[in-house]
């Protein structure tokens, strides 16, 4: 197992260190990117760039790490272009962290497994798959713990709290109330009510 770093606190969650974080499965395939900082103004086109060349460094990497070692969990820090690229391993998803050179990788690691450990309480033990049909939720899991490159919540018990919160008002609004105009009347048709009610136009 690789060291553990410090416990995500207010003192050391404020460094400000992610510029990208993403999802790979072992195929290559981006399941989810996520870019902070300066990266966030990159072209479309630019990201893809960045993400073929850090999928390709963590690919070959862990490719040959599996042929000298039998370690199931594995934890890698490598170098991108001045920056430090942090990877973890999760079944068939590869969690990669890009940082600033001098920033306490460990602490990278961290916030992975943080947000892994939110995905699971949510997804119950998540997979994959959960990542391929639920990807806007996914995003969100993502938005309640950082920040601007930064960790905003420590508490995984709040981030499930907002997530399901989010999924309480998009049910809502998907069965809530809608309306229309006929003759100058505008009719509100409820979700749940099974009527209807009348307005004068204006």
């Amino acid at each position: 197992m690789p060291p553990r770093a410090a416990p995500l606190t207010p003192t050391n969650r404020n460094a400000k260190q992610i510029h990208a974080l993403l999802l790979v499965s072992r195929q290559g395939r981006v399941r989810l990117a996520k870019y902070y900082n300066s990266y966030s103004e990159l072209s479309k086109k630019q990201k893809g760039t960045v993400e073929r060349e850090l999928k390709q460094l963590v690919l070959d990497e862990a490719s040959s790490s599996t042929a000298q070692t039998t370690t199931k969990d594995q934890c890698n820090f490598l170098h991108y272009k001045g920056l430090k690229l942090v990877y973890r391993r999760y079944a068939s998803l590869f969690f990669l962290a890009l940082t600033d050179e001098h920033d306490n990788p460990l602490l990278a690691l961290e916030i992975i497994h943080h947000y892994v450990e939110a995905l699971d309480r949510y997804f119950g033990n998540v997979c994959e798959l959960d990542i391929i049909f639920n990807a806007h939720k996914a995003y969100f899991l993502l938005d309640e713990t950082l920040m601007a490159g930064v960790v905003q919540e420590t508490s995984k018990r709040e981030i499930l709290r907002a997530t399901q919160a989010q999924d309480q008002v998009m049910a809502e609004e998907s069965a809530g109330e809608r309306s229309f105009t006929l003759g100058g009347v505008t009719v509100v048709v409820g979700g749940g009510g099974g009527g209807g009610k009348a307005a004068a136009g204006q």
